[in-house]
Parts: structure tokens; sequence; C-alpha cells
């Protein structure tokens, strides 16, 4: 896909740095969004030397503040490719986690994805052109025990983007909406979730490649296990996956 504007959220480290690094060519205008100031930069020089005629912006801002969304899109309203890809989990039982903790995903995963997403389709509803990518996680379709927030976060993502989607095809609109749904990503996820992906883990670098090569799709799913567990969750019970789940995660708890 060209496009003249991308912005990505998320983008100091993981799946938003690895997309940044794969789109140099494909913009003339690329937003860098995140909390670490230091990995942005680093990041925006990296970009400058692989294309020196790329503008890179890096935007230092925290997104679970719901100011901070509105200044973001009212600073640059203007984008083609919006990558929503800014967000974290957490791992215990429900009762002893964190509640701020809790409270920030929800403000990060979910309230700034919101804000974000129903500012930039409405200006590429007007342009009839642009393209959303909001990063769910395999974990939006199925009950999540031990991760119980961060599943019901993706949940959301994935309910959101399922009916704008809806939306734009009743209105006939060239304006389009994705969601990439991998399974556990080998990322700084891990260490923030308190969490150990001893199976089953995936390079970021390929996840990332997989969903640029396939903006055309809506739901975005690499590697086949993947594709497989999505298709497991909808023939068994809600109690069952929550059991299988269990199971798997709790193989996965952090040092």
């Amino acid at each position: 896909m060209k496009a003249h504007t991308i912005l990505i959220t998320g983008a100091s480290s993981g799946l938003g740095r690895e997309m940044a690094l794969r789109l140099t060519s494909k913009c003339s205008k690329m937003i860098l969004v995140g909390r670490n100031r230091e990995r942005l930069e680093e990041l925006k020089k990296e970009l400058e030397e692989r294309r020196e005629e790329l503008d890179v912006i890096a935007v230092s801002t925290d997104l679970s503040v719901k100011e901070n969304c509105i200044s973001l899109h009212d600073e640059f309203p203007d984008v083609d490719l919006l990558i929503n890809d800014a967000g974290f989990g957490d791992f215990g039982d429900f009762d002893k986690t964190s509640l701020d903790k809790d409270i920030k995903m929800i403000e990060t995963n979910v309230t700034a994805l919101h804000i974000l997403t129903k500012m930039y389709i409405a200006d590429m509803i007007r342009k009839d052109h642009g393209h959303i990518l909001n990063v769910a996680s395999i974990a939006g379709f199925m009950p999540g025990p031990l991760m119980s927030t961060y599943y019901a976060t993706k949940a959301y993502v994935v309910r959101l983007s399922e009916s704008i989607r809806e939306e734009l095809r009743r209105r006939g609109s060239h304006a389009g909406i994705s969601i990439l749904c991998p399974g556990p990503v080998s990322t700084g996820f891990e260490k923030t979730a308190n969490i150990n992906f001893n199976f089953f883990g995936t390079d970021a670098g390929g996840v990332a490649a997989y969903a640029l090569d396939h903006l055309d799709r809506f739901y975005i799913v690499p590697k086949l296990y993947v594709k497989l567990s999505r298709i497991a969750v909808r023939l068994i019970p809600d109690s069952v996956a929550a059991r299988i789940v269990y199971f798997l995660q709790s193989g996965r708890r952090g040092e």
C-alpha cells in the first residue's frame, strides 16, 4: 500500500517499530508515536539514514491520557494509514493483579484506540481514502483466564473494528479497516506483562511483514496454528475454551 502519511502508535518497540522499518519506502512522511523518547529518536535516525527524503516525526506522548489522543489528531489530521499498535498486558489472577495497571491498560488498549480510530476514520470517510490497522490478537476471540483484562481489551478491538467494517461496506466507502490477530509475539510485551512465551513465540519482524503484505484483508492472522486456534474456538463451548486457555497460560507465568 502506498500512502503519503503514515502514523504508528506504539512505535518505539515491538510490532510498531518493525512495521515502521518496513514502511520506509511506502510513504513520504511517517509519524512515530510512543512513550519512550530515546527509542523513538533512535528509530527516527535509523529511518532517515535508510531514506534521506523521508520526513520522520517522533512524538513522545502517553496515549492513555484522552487529551493526548485528541491533541495528536489535531496536530496530524491528514493521515493515510493509521496503525494502532500501542498497548500492553498483564498476567495473574484477576483478584491479585493491580487495579491501577488494569485501568491504564484499558485506557491504552481500548480508550486510546477508540479515540484515534473514531477521529481518523471520520477523516478518511470524508476523503473517501485511507486505511486503519488495529492491532488486536487471537486473544480477542476467546476468554482469557490469568490475563482477563488483556483478553477483554482485545475482544473490544475485534468487535469495534468488525462493526466499523460493516458500516463502511454499507456506505460504499473506499476507507478501510483491518485487524491484526497474531498469537504470542516476541517483543517487550513479555516483560511488561510478567509472562514467558515459552512456546509458539513468533518473531515480531515476521508478523509485521505478514501484516503489511495483507492489508487488503480484514482479518490478518499470521501462522497456521493461530488460524487453526481461531477456528477451534468457534467450535467448542466458551467454558471449554477458558479451561484450555487457563492450562496454556499457567505454564507461562513469569519469574
